[in-house]
């Protein structure tokens, strides 16, 4: 370890560390660059790709979202936004949770859907994506439909789970699971221009209340359609909840959701009562 410590600290430069000097470290000590980026983390030393968020972000809160592990269920629209944008800010260990391939009809809007990749999995392209993007962060994939016999083992040490589903009845049975397994859950759906975000906590029963009066099939984006931008815009509203409540910062988003009009540039707060 000291010597580990003691070359990353001779190879970095005003703080930070580059990427190819995480390599050298990593082969020449046996690591994975995981590893070789917690200990530089721990260390005070800011892996070079992260030299932009250090304005918003400490080094102790980048170590802690490299310590922090998300579950991403469906890997399509939403899912692929959210998945990138996890691992583009480090955190560390990602599950992606999704059944299907790819169709051409996904080219519209799914950002990790190619020409070339039409009938591959979701979650392979997940994971060929995430090692692309950043190599210190693990990847954890099922390509099954999550249920409640699942659910267990796919949300094992989860901090967070973030919802990219597209079916109602799934998404009541994840907020089910992360209700018994007490994990906060992100939920975020889309519809043409339109789109919500709400975040149940233990113990609460947001998305019973969100879809008490249909709780089977798909909503509304069926009909309404979802084009490139309307995904982007809710993953990202997902993602900023997610890191919040991994570095347990304030003002978080409990008992309310946000919906979002993008045709009219309109956001509206819909507060749900305890419990």
């Amino acid at each position: 370890m000291q010597e580990t410590v003691a070359f990353l600290q001779k190879n970095s430069e005003d703080g930070l560390l580059s990427f190819p000097d995480q390599q050298e470290a990593a082969g020449r000590f046996s690591l994975h660059i995981a590893e070789v980026e917690e200990i530089a983390l721990y260390h005070d030393l800011l892996p070079a790709r992260y030299q932009r968020n250090r304005a918003m972000l400490s080094i102790q809160q980048q170590l802690s979202l490299l310590r922090s592990k998300v579950a991403v269920f469906g890997c399509g629209g939403l899912g692929g936004y959210i998945i990138e944008e996890l691992a583009r800010l480090g955190v560390g260990r990602i599950t992606v949770v999704d059944p299907d391939v790819f169709e051409e009809h996904n080219l519209n809007r799914q950002l990790l859907c190619t020409q070339e990749l039409l009938g591959s999995k979701k979650v392979d392209a997940a994971a060929q994506r995430v090692a692309a993007v950043n190599p210190a962060v693990r990847i954890q994939a099922f390509d099954t439909a999550f249920c409640q016999d699942n659910s267990t083992e796919i949300l094992k040490d989860a901090d967070v789970a973030a919802d990219g589903l597209d079916s109602i009845s799934v998404r009541l049975e994840l907020a089910e699971a992360c209700k018994n397994q007490n994990i906060p859950l992100v939920h975020g759906a889309i519809a043409g221009w339109s789109g919500h975000v709400a975040v149940q906590y233990p113990g609460e029963n947001i998305l019973q209340y969100l879809y008490a009066g249909n709780k089977t099939g798909h909503g509304v984006e069926r009909r309404l359609g979802n084009p490139s931008f309307t995904p982007a815009a809710i993953a990202s509203l997902e993602v900023a909840e997610i890191v919040k409540i991994l570095l347990k910062t304030e003002p978080l988003l409990p008992r309310r959701y946000l919906a979002m009009d993008l045709y009219h540039m309109e956001f509206t707060e819909v507060f749900f009562p305890e419990g």
